[in-house]
């Protein structure tokens, strides 16, 4: 089987390095480039810690892009970043893996985006787990790259769960028109990931020790991740089970080598640009009252032992 082609645009703290891992080392993917935002770190130390971890587990060679810096819009939101040494934060500022040695590439990351679907003569999955700042650029300097993107997989949103603001998930929330370009744009194919299937697919502490086992850098660095995940989730959103956390990013590339690893259902989606209380949320027409027709295959539910599974094998040695 030819591997499927991906980008992943990543705003890399420890679940978008975990979701890089999957993506590089699984024989079924052929990762091409990864493109950095600005979101859960500041995109200087997001491209860093990206070029950190293809150099860990042996993958220089994929190629880093740069990406912006700050919203299309808003200036005004300041990111929600917890105290890097905190305990309480997810994903720290630098990886603890070593500095690397590759450097990042010249080009812009939405210069790069632009150009390498224009030049696609194969499908390539784009793949946005954080902010959709640089996706949303590219729509607005190259309005015909929507029609050559075959299925975008977003991970962000929530319908019930949010994790920034009483309504608002954090990729969504820290640029909300960017979202809501993309979710306008008329993509073919949008498969939307959002909390209520990531929080399913919970990796516990023992699912951490397993792979630290498995003797691999993908399996120590995944480990090490997961870990720190872990203890900031029991620190401050305890998860329905203890020392359990969601790897949220690396959900959307396990759908990629195996669909049913996700629930999907058909939805209209839309983002909340202008409420007070409200901004940044994704509005899921569950009960389709809002008559527009589905835009975007939405993940309701997710097969956690098939995700962690996913993760054991693709970590395992032999890969």
């Amino acid at each position: 089987m030819t591997p499927r082609k991906l980008i992943l645009d990543v705003d890399t703290g420890t679940d978008d390095a975990v979701a890089i891992m999957l993506a590089a080392l699984h024989p079924d993917l052929d990762l091409l480039g990864c493109t950095t935002v600005n979101g859960n770190i500041e995109v200087e130390y997001c491209t860093n810690n990206t070029l950190r971890v293809l150099d860990y587990i042996g993958h220089p060679e994929i190629p880093v892009y740069e990406g912006a810096k700050e919203a299309i819009v808003r200036k005004d939101l300041p990111i929600p970043r917890k105290d890097r040494m905190s305990e309480a934060d997810s994903h720290g500022l630098e990886l603890p893996i070593p500095q690397p040695t590759s450097v990042k590439q010249s080009a812009h990351a939405v210069e790069y985006l632009i150009e390498t679907y224009r030049s696609a003569t194969e499908p390539i999955t784009l793949v946005p787990v954080g902010p959709l700042t640089n996706i949303a650029l590219a729509i607005k300097l190259d309005p015909g790259f929507v029609d050559r993107v075959p299925e975008l997989v977003i991970m962000g949103g929530g319908h019930e769960i949010s994790n920034t603001t009483a309504a608002a998930e954090f990729n969504i929330w820290v640029d909300p028109e960017a979202a809501d370009v993309v979710f306008q744009a008329g993509f073919a194919k949008i498969t939307l990931v959002p909390l209520e299937a990531t929080h399913q697919a919970l990796v516990s502490l023992d699912h951490a020790a397993q792979l630290r086992a498995l003797g691999s850098p993908a399996g120590e660095a995944s480990a090490r991740f997961i870990e720190r995940r872990i203890d900031a989730y029991d620190m401050g959103q305890p998860m329905e089970i203890p020392q359990s956390a969601p790897v949220h990013d690396a959900l959307c590339v396990a759908y990629l080598l195996d669909p049913s690893v996700i629930e999907l259902r058909d939805y209209h989606v839309a983002i909340e640009t202008q409420g007070r209380h409200t901004l940044g949320r994704t509005v899921i027409d569950t009960h389709f009252r809002g008559k527009q027709a589905p835009n975007a295959r939405v993940a309701v539910g997710s097969d956690p032992e098939k995700f962690v599974r996913i993760l054991l094998d693709a970590f395992a040695p032999e890969h």
